[in-house]
């Protein structure tokens, strides 16, 4: 499949405790900027609304798209787990 063919490229030469762990920080990092988007449309103005509606579009698409990866590898995301990898990084992380 293309998506599995993209991650695995990205992915290359990790572990697969690495691989499921720089997973879930893109999952966080995606959150964060759909977040900020979606702050910064609230305020835009004239042609900024557009760019801010394109912006969020493509971070929920990617949202999707690493979300049903995560469920097709068995990734469990809890809140808990998002909470201790913003606060302690990846080092103290188990998934």
């Amino acid at each position: 499949m293309q998506e599995e063919y993209l991650l695995e490229k990205m992915l290359k030469g990790k572990t697969e405790k690495e691989r499921e762990i720089e997973l879930m920080q893109t999952i966080i990092e995606t959150k964060e900027k759909l977040k900020v988007a979606r702050c910064n449309f609230e305020y835009a103005e004239e042609d900024m609304i557009d760019y801010y509606s394109y912006q969020i579009k493509a971070n929920l698409s990617k949202l999707d798209y690493l979300i049903k990866i995560a469920k097709r590898k068995g990734i469990i995301f809890s809140r808990a787990n998002e909470l201790k990898m913003r606060l302690f990084g990846s080092n103290n992380m188990a998934v």
